[in-house]
């Protein structure tokens, strides 16, 4: 006789609540699901720093290198929506675990092939697997571990493997490309399969959704809507802002979302149930890692190019000169969801945010000839201060209070927002420091090209701040207001 393991029973035999101890098996799910996460970040930081050798050996041009970065964006922030409501009605396992294998099969083509339309599809092959990983990971941790200080927890230690992902990707990218450029792309396929063969053991099993269904024009209008708005994001500075094919395919967005929004409202069983966006929480949450994830993807791309192209630093030394970042991040891990439950999301969410706007800040007066420890290190640790409280706390906060079903929805909305604000942010950083005039050929003059951008990533992280700070102002203007009503009764009663 075999028995289905199911969340609720990791949870219930051993009063997990009250004596807050995990079995070896929860573990062990958290573990699988930390390292995918991992993956995913490492893998995009990992490619970034191989770019120029790739470009080299299969002869690309900039625009088409681009496009090696682009195509998992494409991917990523276009099938979020729909990777977690796949979860939603099919099985998370079964999604979760299928697209780990897709991710996996992509890695070794990405590292065997000789031509780089093949290697881009790949690219955005793999943008489609994390798509549906990422989301759904999530949904399995929000429905496993029960709402409060045990969620609290695990969402602390996976969303911080996720942003240790992308840092430490810097520094096995540096490695990686001295060997050769191919060994990037080949690297995540051993973790991969391990992940995968450790996830079959040990996540369990659950069934479809009991009732639902599929909605298919749905489905097909919010994937249209966030593909072609990441696609105009990413070329729009290559063609201009103004240019009569961005002003269209901007309007073809507009026509999108307009029929996604119809079709929800009255399909019978909706992709997005648009009454969710009337919880406060994810909204704010949604917002605020627009800010948090725009300005620091945006940042990490003008400082690898400032401390390559103006400090003439190699890959490795650029990536040990970020580690700290890294390193802050992935320390926190043990004692993130403890300090959640303390304060809150909200006070996190705040301080992170004005950790970040600090960093950008104090880099902002950067020069050509910077001492590191003065100029540089200051703001990677800011900036990892800033991720580390902000990153779980959004996460935490996008989750908290959405029933199970819906699980998948919520993650797929605050990650949709993540990757489409990065691509949002970055595209506009990138057609900033572009400019218009001739290249410049002195380092002063390429900084002076890249300090536009970085005041455009200061200003949207101290935006994603003001935002954060208005339930506080409110809440504390609603105390205000009835304190003195409360003044004025014994008055009114005379």
């Amino acid at each position: 006789m075999t028995t289905t393991v199911t969340p609720e029973s990791l949870l219930s035999d051993n009063d997990l609540p009250r004596r807050q101890r995990w079995p070896a098996r929860l573990w062990g799910v958290l573990a699988v699901l930390s390292l995918v996460l991992f993956l995913d970040g490492l893998d995009v930081s990992m490619v970034g720093v191989a770019l120029p050798s790739i470009g080299t050996e299969l002869h690309l041009t900039t625009s088409s290198l681009q496009w090696i970065v682009s195509g998992y964006v494409l991917g990523y922030g276009g099938l979020l929506l729909l990777g977690g409501r796949t979860a939603d009605l099919l099985g998370r396992r079964r999604v979760f675990l299928i697209a780990l294998a897709v991710f996996a099969v992509a890695s070794l083509l990405g590292g065997l092939v000789d031509s780089g339309p093949l290697l881009i599809a790949t690219r955005f092959i793999k943008g489609v697997s994390a798509a549906f990983t990422a989301p759904t990971g999530l949904s399995i941790i929000t429905t496993t571990f029960a709402e409060g200080r045990m969620r609290n927890k695990a969402l602390s230690i996976y969303t911080v493997f996720g942003a240790s992902g992308y840092s430490s990707g810097l520094i096995f990218g540096g490695l990686m490309t001295g060997i050769g450029w191919r060994w990037t792309f080949l690297m995540p396929v051993p973790i991969a399969i391990v992940a995968l063969t450790a996830g079959l053991a040990l996540i369990p099993r659950d069934a479809p959704a009991s009732s639902g269904g599929h909605d298919i024009l749905g489905a097909l209008t919010s994937t249209g809507a966030m593909l072609l708005l990441v696609y105009d994001l990413v070329s729009a500075p290559g063609r201009g802002w103004t240019s009569p094919v961005t002003l269209a395919l901007f309007a073809g967005v507009i026509l999108l979302l307009t029929a996604f929004v119809y079709v929800e409202r009255r399909v019978r069983h909706p992709l997005v149930r648009l009454g969710i966006l009337r919880k406060g929480t994810l909204v704010r949450a949604n917002l605020a890692i627009v800010a948090l994830f725009g300005s620091y993807t945006s940042f990490q791309f003008i400082i690898t190019l400032y401390l390559q192209d103006v400090l003439g630093w190699a890959p490795l030394r650029m990536a040990l000169a970020l580690l700290p970042t890294g390193l802050l991040v992935a320390f926190s891990a043990p004692f993130a969801g403890t300090m959640i439950d303390r304060f809150g999301t909200a006070r996190f969410i705040v301080g992170g945010l004005a950790a970040m706007s600090a960093g950008y800040v104090l880099f902002l007066p950067i020069g050509t000839h910077p001492v590191y420890v003065t100029a540089i290190l200051p703001t990677a640790i800011l900036l990892g201060i800033g991720f580390a409280l902000g990153f779980p706390s959004i996460n935490v906060q996008a989750t908290a209070g959405i029933h199970d079903d819906e699980q998948g929805l919520a993650a797929g909305l605050v990650q949709t927002a993540a990757q489409v604000g990065a691509a949002l942010v970055l595209a506009v950083t990138t057609a900033v420091i572009s400019g218009d005039g001739p290249p410049a050929r002195t380092p002063e003059g390429v900084l002076a090209e890249y300090r536009p951008g970085l005041v455009l990533v200061t200003f949207v992280a101290v935006a994603g701040l003001a935002m954060a700070l208005v339930p506080f102002a409110v809440r504390r203007r609603t105390r205000r207001v009835g304190a003195h009503r409360a003044a004025l009764v014994p008055a009114e009663v005379e």
